[in-house]
């Protein structure tokens, strides 16, 4: 006997009072931005609040000197260098990254023989190419090499986009690493190397007796921002990479494809001051919530309770949060025996901007299938309702 269809999607309005009132389907973005990649990402949950072509490879510039020096500090973490070993400065690393190759430098001279902790500040602060290409000398034999180390770093953290082919982000037709990568690699610095990460939010440095000032535009300029790094192409326009703490929160921004500095510092405060202040993150439990029972065929009860383990997080603009469209999803009813335990139905939340969250749902409790007297009951209440 063929079970009688009924279009398997019920309207939560428990879960919905919990998230705000119901809407249609969530497809628009509610946040606008000149940049062409761009991401808002909280740093407890690591959730993604908001991107544009965030998952898309880009080409980075400065922005990849974040992992040049995250692989230094892998190394120290192992214990293979120390702050204090001392690397000397080639004719290669000065032609290219010195004072005469019109880039970012530190201003090293052939010969000299600075420390990695020196090098490291060099990079961080004053986004020296010359740096960045003594520390892959020193570390790896050549830059080319540091650079495959860099990748390889990289996809084991699960930045699955990164792909360098050198450590200052001058462009390559292979070098690209998308903004949520570059988001999930800042979140992973200020975790893993908070006393490093501190050098982030130095307003300067000096060697040789020059000082040069940290490029990143919010430092000094809005409160809470402590870091992290620019970039700068004329094939990738402007782009930043930064973070900062407000009420105890921290959020981590990245943007790129900006058409000069100004636009950069205008859309990168913008951003920022969103990112704190304009964005709620939820976490649902089975337990806070009455989830409707599910319509079960020939059982020996008429429905079956469904619950789901652990929590669902829920993110996005506070607008769109009020505007949350939640839904079960399943093929209903079910037929009996209904197992528990068994996956039964979706539960299906999605927010304006951000990608429909699912969480599989389970039967609480096992539902026997009825006898053949019951069966028969049941074919025949469809024979006389013409089912």
């Amino acid at each position: 006997m063929d079970r009688p269809f009924m279009k398997g999607c019920r309207r939560l309005g428990c879960v919905v009072a919990l998230l705000g009132a119901f809407c249609g389907s969530a497809v628009a973005q509610i946040i606008e931005t000149p940049a062409t990649h761009a991401v808002i990402m909280d740093y407890e949950t690591g959730e993604v609040l908001f991107e544009k072509n965030g998952a898309a490879p880009m080409i980075p510039a400065s922005m990849t000197k974040m992992m040049t020096v995250y692989t230094v500090l892998d190394r120290v973490k192992r214990g293979e260098i120390a702050l204090t070993d001392k690397f000397t400065v080639s004719e290669d690393a000065w032609r290219r990254g010195g004072w005469n190759s019109g880039g970012s430098t530190m201003g090293l001279g052939v010969g000299d023989t600075p420390t990695v902790e020196e090098l490291l500040r060099g990079v961080i602060v004053l986004s020296g190419n010359d740096a960045c290409i003594v520390l892959a000398e020193g570390l790896a034999g050549s830059e080319p090499a540091f650079a495959r180390e860099m990748t390889a770093l990289a996809r084991e953290i699960g930045l699955e986009t990164a792909s360098f082919t050198n450590t200052t982000g001058l462009d390559g037709p292979e070098h690209r690493v998308s903004a949520i990568d570059l988001a999930e690699l800042a979140a992973r610095k200020i975790r893993y190397f908070p006393e490093f990460y501190e050098i982030y939010a130095v307003g300067e440095y000096e060697w040789r007796g020059i000082k040069q000032s940290n490029r990143n535009p919010l430092l000094g300029t809005m409160a809470g921002v402590d870091g992290l790094k620019t970039g700068h192409l004329s094939v990738s326009g402007y782009g930043l990479t930064a973070s900062g703490v407000r009420d105890g929160t921290r959020r981590i921004i990245v943007i790129n494809g900006l058409e000069s500095a100004n636009a950069r510092a205008r859309e990168a405060e913008r951003m920022m001051r969103t990112a704190y202040s304009a964005f709620d993150i939820k976490t649902l439990t089975a337990d806070g919530l009455d989830l409707p029972a599910l319509d079960v065929w020939m059982g020996d009860a008429p429905t079956v309770p469904v619950t789901f383990e652990g929590g669902i997080t829920v993110s996005g603009h506070k607008r769109a949060m009020e505007k949350a469209a939640v839904r079960i999803e399943y093929d209903g009813p079910i037929e009996a025996p209904v197992v528990a335990g068994t996956t039964l139905a979706d539960l299906v939340i999605e927010v304006e901007g951000k990608a429909p969250v699912r969480m599989p749902l389970t039967a609480e409790e096992d539902v026997p299938a009825v006898g053949f007297v019951g069966r028969a009951l049941e074919g025949l209440r469809l024979m006389i309702e013409g089912g």
